[in-house]
């Protein structure tokens, strides 16, 4: 169980906190990777530069909790659209018409590679099974059920053989421990 209630982002700061580390990149790992393959990244390839993207974010971690982007979404992404640019310099596939259109599609259109509710999805689910083991089994079932399987209260307080008020609490806890640890991340 997590004792602090900063944010991850904050948390990564310290570059002791492996724990944060890791749940950054159980978070983060697959969307960048999913970026990497939809611009066009072979996938013997994509691991490397997810684990670039990663090191840049590491270098950098300290100015972007002090002094955190409107979006981190949006600076993560760019850091990404970067790294694979770098990586088709130096494989000279710049000048495949394929690849720049993509690439320009994609710094136009931030849709393009995830669009905001994809997004919100993607990081929401990801979080909350990540945060599993920081409450209760019925906590977390009582709010997965009702939040991430559209159930309703008096379903799930029938199934865990509580009441609804304890639904609706369980769920505000999570929730608010997930707004506290997405914070910065989450736009």
């Amino acid at each position: 169980m997590l004792t602090t209630q900063s944010s991850l982002l904050i948390r990564l700061r310290s570059r002791d906190d492996s724990e944060a580390w890791s749940r950054f990149a159980r978070l983060y790992t697959p969307l960048v990777h999913h970026w990497v393959s939809r611009l066009g990244v072979e996938s013997n390839h994509a691991d490397d530069l997810v684990q670039e993207v990663f090191v840049v974010l590491l270098g950098r971690i300290s100015l972007i909790a002090m002094d955190q982007p409107k979006s981190f979404r949006a600076w993560l992404r760019t850091v990404t659209l970067n790294k694979c640019r770098d990586h088709f310099r130096r494989q000279n596939r710049l000048t495949e018409p394929r690849l720049m259109e993509q690439m320009e599609i994609a710094e136009r259109d931030p849709a393009a590679i995830l669009t905001e509710e994809e997004y919100r999805k993607y990081v929401a689910r990801a979080a909350l099974q990540l945060m599993r083991d920081s409450f209760s089994e019925t906590t977390w079932r009582a709010c997965w059920e009702q939040v991430a399987c559209g159930r309703t209260a008096a379903e799930v307080a029938a199934d865990l053989g509580i009441t609804e008020n304890a639904v609706y609490l369980a769920r505000g806890r999570v929730l608010k421990r997930l707004r506290e640890e997405l914070d910065g991340l989450w736009e």
